[in-house]
């Protein structure tokens, strides 16, 4: 080797300096890193804006509120827990809570099942599909209100289509509106007819996900349309399912809108839920440092059953 590649080697094997200009010094990376940070926040502003203003400071109001006697009019005065400590022995809102929680075991296991189902016979070869999909989906492009307008048509007791149906194939008219157990099937089948669609699309797009040599793997194996559908499409829907219970149990617990158009929480409180009573609370009887503790009660149930839901994905998914 000569002295001149002698002397070139050990000056190529030595590392870069930082200050050589062959690589970040860490002055620039730590520059470069704030203005990402900074790119990043700029981008989330104007949300955390929109979300503090409109969702954590009404909740901040509402939890100072319901620890206050007031009508709406004036600070009120301060009272601490008393309204929470009226909850225990108010029987209306025990009823209440009883409806919100029964409404909930109702209407999310139904109404995702039948939007898996209908997603299934969607993403099939099933004649008229446009025809039933605009059916299906007709509720989402319409508000709650006009929903239970609609479901007012329906099983409106005198002249609503439902008994009209009934009437016409020798069957007795049924109380939708005077009788308590009728009036709780008509929201809860109205509210299905809401949230099918939702559910429907919700998996649709986790259907198309799946691949076809799946099925074609089992169907060569022997395995039969059940078979197929308990061991490969339920499992591989999990996380849609997941995030569709999360999202249906949460609007069950803050149901209002079909509630109040179609029964307002009658007949004797039959389909009085949480956000009914605490309305009827707060705008009929004035009364809103009590319809704040309700609220906040609401908000803690809520809170709860994510939490439970959430914690029981992700051990499933760690056993998994």
């Amino acid at each position: 080797m000569t002295q001149e590649a002698r002397v070139r080697a050990p000056a190529e094997s030595r590392p870069a300096s930082p200050s050589s200009g062959e690589g970040p010094s860490p002055r620039r990376s730590r520059t470069r890193r704030l203005h990402d940070a900074v790119t990043g926040y700029s981008f989330l502003a104007p949300n955390l804006v929109l979300i503090g203003v409109f969702l954590f400071l009404p909740l901040v109001w509402a939890l100072l509120i319901s620890f206050r006697e007031t009508n709406g009019f004036g600070d009120g005065d301060f009272v601490g827990l008393a309204n929470y400590q009226r909850l225990l022995s108010d029987p209306a809102f025990w009823r209440s809570l009883a409806n919100t929680v029964l409404f909930t075991a109702l209407v999310v296991p139904l109404s995702l099942l039948a939007g898996l189902g209908c997603a299934v016979l969607m993403n099939s070869v099933l004649p008229a599909r446009g025809l039933f999909r605009t059916l299906i989906i007709l509720p989402m492009a319409i508000s709650g209100v006009a929903t239970a307008l609609i479901g007012v048509l329906v099983f409106d007791q005198n002249t609503g289509i439902a008994n009209k149906l009934l009437g016409a194939i020798g069957i007795s008219q049924v109380p939708w509106q005077s009788g308590g157990t009728a009036a709780f099937i008509s929201v809860v089948l109205v509210t299905l007819w809401w949230r099918i669609g939702f559910n429907m699309i919700i998996y649709l797009a986790g259907l198309q996900g799946i691949s076809p040599e799946l099925y074609e793997s089992a169907r060569l194996d022997g395995a039969g349309p059940w078979q197929r559908f308990r061991f490969i499409t339920v499992p591989m829907v999990g996380p849609s399912t997941f995030f569709l219970l999360v999202m249906n149990v949460i609007y069950s617990f803050q149901v209002f809108d079909i509630i109040f158009v179609m029964t307002n929480g009658g007949p004797g409180r039959a389909t009085s839920v949480l956000v009914t009573y605490a309305y009827e609370r707060g705008f009929s009887t004035r009364e809103q440092g009590y319809a704040a503790a309700i609220g906040m009660v609401l908000l803690l149930v809520t809170l709860a059953f994510t939490a439970l839901q959430w914690r029981y994905s992700r051990t499933r998914d760690l056993v998994e």
